[in-house]
């Protein structure tokens, strides 16, 4: 391997760079590639460049087969004996479904075990041995003491953007465990779509000498001041975030897979009578609210959530209880998806209430359907997920966003169906990444659900890819006004 090409974006907006790396790595050419799948060129060549830098970057975009290559590179490592021990640090829904399975499929000669539970069977899991352990994120800390006599000299971060912000005790814990002579390779397809700032905490762990020592400072270099509470991009900021993030690879899966295509669509409901009652109550309380007032971000966000609470069926109250609303126009709109689409469904609902009065809708109507949020047990997922890929039923997974929106392979589905938007880029364009991965034989579509004018903005935003949460403030203007 003469070249790596090495790519990376902010608002998945990508510039092309090269890494010339003067000695091929052996695991091209003397490597026994393990397990019952054969690797694809551009997963041999991040696996390679894995192998070849102690600590990197692997920005390969959503559904390329970023797992397997970590899996082979930490086996060619393992194999020269260059590292003892594996530790996986992952999102706490895809420890099983995607991690201990991509183990037993690509490397089924190594020993796996996954540190969950209680403090005590996570001690005994980390003490037992096993060259793979995996961890979610915050599990780190509750046994950190325990990782750090444990031997460990590699650290695979999966979904790396959980560490973007070096002020929290999560990064401190992982900073403190990776030593100078470990491996770290962090993992993720959008290393900064929300914000330059974002790359500050990723670069500090893996690349420390790259950015200043205060975070004031980097923000500083990447943005620059608009009001007291507004920072934008600077027109350096992009070249900037590139310096930092290295050495670093990406391959997007225009360039290593031949997928079906991917294809987005709107359908508007109106709001019911009793809908549009409460949401022209509450945009009123809100213009009063206002007046003669600034406007902090941290208030639009919650009123701009009560107004897509209400859009999409049902509002929390402030001492905690809900009112649903008449939410049959909508239903209808994704009854019609279900009953169109050849092969199965996923939901994305933002709202937990609403998760379960759309649930209890759809089974009654006979629909088999299953939920996945925050609450479901890593083992209840796992379970879920492969009787979703493999088994008839269920027919449609009713998903909370963040709960499922990263690592998880859903290709037994072909449709998205978004409730209601979410306010999270990031989140938006890896939940729709679950169909549109390697092993989708059917052409995709995403339909956006929209009956208010807060949700159509939104939509509109994530369309064009945009920071909703910089752009909170003006968001929130253009509702009122």
């Amino acid at each position: 391997m003469n070249k790596v090409v090495v790519k990376w974006g902010l608002d998945e907006v990508l510039s092309l760079k090269a890494l010339n790396i003067n000695a091929p790595s052996p695991i091209t050419k003397q490597y026994k590639w393990p397990g019952q799948y054969k690797p694809f060129a551009h997963q041999k060549d991040t696996a390679s460049f894995m192998t070849l830098n102690k600590k990197s970057f692997c920005f390969n975009e959503q559904g390329t087969g970023k797992t397997a290559s970590a899996i082979w590179a930490a086996d060619y490592l393992l194999t020269q004996g260059k590292i003892k021990r594996v530790l996986v640090v992952c999102p706490l829904s895809i420890m099983d479904s995607a991690w201990r399975n991509d183990l037993f499929s690509f490397a089924m000669h190594r020993t796996v075990d996954v540190a969950h539970g209680s403090k005590e069977k996570r001690k005994k899991i980390i003490n037992a041995g096993a060259e793979f352990v995996i961890i979610n994120y915050d599990g780190v800390e509750v046994v950190k003491d325990e990782i750090a006599a444990g031997g460990f000299d590699c650290f695979i971060v999966d979904e790396a953007t959980h560490y973007k912000n070096a002020q929290t005790k999560r990064w401190k814990t992982l900073n403190s465990l990776v030593k100078e002579d470990d491996w770290l390779w962090m993992m993720t397809g959008t290393p900064a779509a929300q914000s330059p700032v974002d790359a500050y905490g990723l670069a500090k762990l893996a690349n420390p000498l790259s950015v200043p020592r205060f975070f004031g400072a980097w923000r500083d270099m990447v943005m620059h001041k608009v009001t007291q509470f507004t920072y934008k991009p600077k027109d350096t900021a992009k070249d900037t975030v590139h310096h930092v993030l290295q050495p670093a690879i990406r391959f997007t899966k225009e360039e290593c897979l031949d997928l079906p295509d991917m294809v987005y669509t709107k359908r508007f409901v109106e709001m019911t009578a009793q809908q549009k009652k409460y949401y022209d109550t509450l945009r009123k309380q809100m213009l009063m609210q206002v007046a003669g007032e600034s406007i902090t971000s941290a208030n639009a966000a919650i009123n701009m959530n009560k107004l897509l609470q209400i859009s999409a069926g049902a509002v929390y109250t402030d001492d905690g209880d809900s009112i649903e609303f008449d939410i049959r126009s909508r239903y209808q709109a994704l009854r019609e998806t279900i009953d169109e689409s050849s092969q199965k469904i996923l939901v994305f609902v933002p709202f937990r209430h609403t998760i379960d009065m759309l649930t209890r809708k759809l089974r009654a109507d006979g629909i088999t359907s299953e939920v996945i949020r925050g609450d479901v047990s890593a083992s209840n997922r796992t379970d879920i997920f492969e009787r979703f890929q493999n088994n008839p039923d269920p027919r449609v997974l009713v998903i909370q966003p963040q709960s499922a929106a990263h690592g998880v392979t859903l290709t037994a589905a072909n449709t998205i169906v978004w409730w209601g938007p979410t306010p999270s880029l990031e989140t938006y364009l890896q939940a729709n990444a679950r169909i549109h991965r390697a092993g989708q034989k059917h052409k995709c579509t995403v339909i956006q659900i929209a009956g208010s004018a807060a949700e159509k903005r939104i939509y509109k935003l994530l369309d064009d890819r945009k920071n909703i949460h910089s752009a909170i403030i003006d968001l929130y203007k253009e509702m009122l006004d």
